[in-house]
């Protein structure tokens, strides 16, 4: 399960980009999951608790929020942009293929929320 190796990621991005005293107040870590990034939110969520649970206590009241993100195709025909409908990669206007993918790739911390003290 990679998601367990996301985790860790996550961690060691808010250690390295937040001081100690911020990191001992961190609340929520908002996540946005393209549809696409190959990762399943609920063993997200799974891998999130077992991590805290056996390697970072100090986040034990953090909670994971997780956003998924649709694909949005452009197309290259029309130069519209259009979500993706069961992954049928076509311009939602003029019904020309695409693979020009704008978003539903992404795995990225969107945001921090730390306790008031």
């Amino acid at each position: 399960m990679h998601e367990i190796s996301l985790v860790r990621n996550i961690f060691r991005t808010l250690e390295a980009q937040l001081p100690a005293e911020e990191l001992a107040q961190v609340q929520k870590i908002k996540l946005q999951v393209g549809l696409l990034a190959n990762v399943e939110p609920i063993l997200m969520q799974n891998a999130f608790e077992a991590v805290i649970a056996t390697e970072q206590p100090g986040f034990k009241s953090a909670i994971l929020e997780i956003e998924l993100v649709p694909i949005r195709i452009l197309c290259p025909s029309c130069g519209q942009e259009s979500g993706v409908e069961n992954y049928r990669f076509r311009c939602g206007f003029c019904d020309t293929p695409s693979n020009e993918i704008v978003s539903g790739t992404e795995l990225l911390i969107s945001g921090v929320e730390l306790r008031e003290n």
